[in-house]
């Protein structure tokens, strides 16, 4: 085991996973009115977090969380893959962002929706899943084999 084998990208990467996890934990959405219900949670003037907002995202988000902390282990460990070291940690931070913004944005959880509004803990999750991208990114450009232009040998 060699932790010197972790670069700047699986720190990064870390982190955001880091953060996503704990984002799951804090208050996601604001709610607005007494009429105000969102799953457990009501209003007026409550908060609700994503762990009891979201009843399966909530379980994919720390699956995404997690990928940072698997792609650590098989570097630190030396395992070797088949495929370039942070392009799958790459997927799952798209896919976790995707989640992030259509749940925060487009398809807000709870009645009324004008009445509920993201709150801090969305934002953590939001830059989470920015970092593992970011990190995932930097470790598949310094690992990612270099191609030569078509036609040269």
């Amino acid at each position: 085991m060699d932790l010197r084998a972790l670069n700047r990208g699986e720190l990064l990467a870390i982190a955001g996973g880091a953060l996503i996890g704990i984002s799951v934990f804090m208050s996601w959405y604001s709610l607005g009115n007494h009429f105000t219900q969102l799953n457990g949670c009501h209003g007026p003037n409550g908060t609700c977090t994503a762990w009891h907002a979201l009843l399966i995202v909530r379980f994919i988000l720390l699956a995404a969380a997690a990928a940072p902390l698997i792609l650590a282990w098989i570097i630190i460990r030396g395992h070797a893959l088949s495929w370039p070291r942070g392009e799958l940690t790459a997927v799952v931070g798209v896919a976790a962002l995707v989640l992030v913004l259509f749940r925060g944005v487009i398809d807000k959880p709870g009645s009324p929706a004008d009445q509920i509004t993201v709150t801090y803990g969305w934002w953590v999750a939001l830059g989470g899943t920015l970092l593992v991208i970011a990190g995932a990114a930097w470790r598949y450009q310094e690992g990612a084999p270099r191609r030569n232009p078509p036609g040269v040998l």
